[in-house]
């Protein structure tokens, strides 16, 4: 475990997919939990497996099941095991259940050398229940230092010889390098240290393969079971996410999930794909305390020679009845709330557009949630309270249950959309209230009519065209796969597509699906040289009018140390129109994601800068000192001047 965090769930849902396997239950007796405390570890075990954690630090150094002594790979570095506990205590000890706690408290007088956090680890075993849970509860006091909080998560290393095959989702799994193959003598690192090109690997069907963690990440809102499988005998480890409550970022936030190791994670808090607008920041003064968690960690097994695919089933299974059980019943702590403590909203989404549709129309599949109270569009990047999200149906209407008390604002965003809405009174969340906010407006940003539109905006660069890799830098799990945005280095494709002149989209003939690159990216002079680059749109205007004020809206799907200036009908201009200045550390381009954080800005476009007949606005990114400097777009739009008001409206 590392905090880098630490995490729990449901004992009915544990018993329903529980295979017995070769797991020898002599009566009904060996059902029953038990502890088994020692001096150096404590051992939980309720009869279908065993799992030892040493005291008091809190470290998982043993899993027992189906006949194997140690699930887990016993050659790791013992150094580097993440934060360590200083005191042991058993906090539920009974036949159905077992939950116990390894604290670190923080000590002032070692300020500077100790994370100013109060962290207690929890671990819960129940009965009849194939797996166990863990949760972290952390807390930083007024009078503590400040302090920045860039992860926390809960790290298992499974045995190299034994976990081979690997699965994040049904399209999204395979059989997976070993560890040794990333290893100097048999693995290549190319443009950052995660991504490692297989020249000598043990097993030759992976060689010229790239082999990168960020290869299989994961948004939060399909990340909720991953793992490794085991051959012979057929056993599966699982980690099983049951609620996005205690993660940061909403449903969007893409997180890692299991690589080669063979590792899985529970991620709980990270700056993955947003950098540092995404590191929880806590300031003097400030009080805080929050529950990661609980995840569970699920165990399933299969009779020798039987499929052991079957077993990702199960886990899935698995998966949808935990969910089901949330919030969980059984944590101890009081800082779980259960569901009698939680309350309910529901209400309907409408949108208006006006110069699409005059009367509100239900949003369709919006994105709704709750968040702790900010700025328009700052569930992005919060990470210190819950946040609860859900989807709209058909006729705009959503409901949200379980949500912990507390002050929130109601948040939405609506693929087709630009921008984001916020419900601008504080929503208060008592124990079993049921709020309804009855029917709400959202009028997203417009000024004018759509003169011309490039993409459709759904926070997302993958409309836009996607290249294949450069055959030396193969994953081949993606290729022919919807998800080929994951190849190692497509960023070196756009100098290949265009290498003398930049992108150049002329409206009305030009395809967004084949003729806007997915990332907008610096051009190689030569081994040490980057050259930023400028894209044009090209479009005819029948007339302007000279009194008006055009409106361009840029929606990004991410950007990286990068600056977008843009200026209309004359490349050179100085200054720029506009200018984002330096923004973004979301790093997806490297790692091999299709958005980050969504940024929208809107630039005026003054009459006297455009022309009847052919226009051009040049896109330029200016910031070259790498490869990976860019922006993704999500959509471009050109709206008109708005038409002057009828008499009716003026007054």
């Amino acid at each position: 475990m590392e905090t880098h965090g630490s995490l729990p769930a449901n004992k009915e849902a544990g018993a329903k997919a529980n295979h017995d396997c070769n797991v020898s239950l002599s009566d009904d007796s060996s059902h029953r939990v038990l502890l088994h405390v020692r001096d150096k570890h404590v051992v939980m075990d309720n009869g279908i497996l065993q799992v030892t954690i040493s005291k008091p630090e809190g470290t998982v150094s043993e899993v027992r099941y189906n006949g194997i002594s140690n699930l887990l790979e016993t050659r790791n570095d013992e150094g580097n095991r993440g934060i360590k506990g200083t005191s042991f205590n058993i906090i539920v000890e009974n036949e159905e259940q077992a939950e116990i706690s390894f604290t670190r408290i923080y000590d002032s007088s070692q300020e500077g050398k100790m994370v100013p956090l109060n962290i207690d680890i929890r671990f819960i075993m129940l009965r009849n229940c194939s797996g166990f849970y863990s949760y972290g509860i952390y807390e930083h006091l007024r009078e503590w230092p400040a302090f920045n909080f860039p992860q926390t998560r809960i790290v298992f290393k499974l045995k190299k010889d034994k976990f081979h095959y690997m699965a994040v989702a049904d399209n999204r799994q395979r059989y997976m390098p070993l560890p040794d193959d990333r290893s100097p003598r048999r693995g290549k690192p190319l443009a950052f240290p995660e991504a490692v090109l297989l020249v000598n690997p043990v097993e030759p069907e992976f060689k010229g393969e790239v082999d990168d963690k960020y290869q299989y990440s994961c948004e939060n809102k399909d990340l909720q079971v991953h793992g490794w499988i085991c051959s012979e005998p057929p056993i599966g480890f699982w980690q099983i996410t049951p609620s996005n409550e205690f993660r940061t970022g909403g449903l969007l936030k893409q997180n890692l999930t299991s690589h080669v190791g063979p590792i899985t994670l529970a991620m709980f808090l990270s700056a993955h794909y947003g950098g540092e607008d995404l590191v929880t920041k806590l300031g003097p003064e400030e009080p805080w305390k929050k529950v990661f968690g609980p995840v569970f960690f699920y165990l399933n097994c299969l009779p020798s020679g039987a499929d052991p695919l079957k077993l990702w089933e199960d886990a899935k299974q698995q998966m949808a009845a935990e969910v089901q059980s949330w919030p969980y019943n059984f944590p101890a702590s009081e800082d779980f709330q259960p569901m009698d403590s939680r309350g309910f909203i529901s209400g309907r989404l409408l949108v208006r557009d006006r110069f699409i549709n005059e009367e509100p129309v239900p949003a369709r599949g919006a994105y709704v949630g709750l968040a702790p109270p900010g700025e328009v569009g700052t569930w992005q990047t919060e990470g210190k309270g819950y946040q609860f999200w859900t989807k709209t149906d058909s006729g705009g209407y959503f409901s949200i249950s379980n949500v912990r008390t507390g002050d929130y604002n109601l948040n939405a965003w609506v693929p087709g959309l630009i921008g984001d809405y916020k419900y601008n009174p504080v929503i208060n969340i008592t124990p079993g209230c049921q709020v309804d906010v009855a029917n709400i407006v959202y009028e997203p940003m417009r000024d004018g009519p759509t003169l011309w539109e490039i993409g459709f905006p759904d926070r997302t660069a993958l409309k836009f065209y996607v290249p294949d890799p450069d055959p030396k830098y193969i994953n081949k799990l993606y290729v022919n796969h919807p998800d080929k945005y994951r190849q190692y280095g497509l960023w070196e494709r756009y100098a290949e597509l265009y290498p003398e002149h930049d992108l150049v989209y002329t409206i009305g003939v030009s395809d967004h699906k084949k003729d806007w690159f997915f990332a907008q990216v610096n051009r190689k002079v030569d081994e040490s040289t980057y050259k930023g680059t400028t894209w044009q749109i090209k479009f005819k205007l029948e007339d302007v009018n000279p009194q008006g004020t055009y409106m361009l809206r840029l929606a990004l799907a991410t950007a990286n140390n990068a600056q977008l200036e843009v200026r209309v009908n004359e490349r050179e201009a100085s200054p720029a129109l506009f200018s984002t200045g330096v923004i973004g550390k979301d790093n997806a381009i490297a790692r091999h994601g299709i958005h980050g954080l969504y940024r929208l800005f809107s630039v005026q476009v003054p009459a006297n800068l455009l022309i009847p007949g052919e226009n051009t606005i040049f896109l330029s990114q200016t910031m070259a000192t790498g490869p990976l400097q860019g922006v993704m777009y999500d959509y471009i739009r050109l709206e008109g001047p708005p038409p002057p008001l009828p008499p009716s409206k003026k007054n």
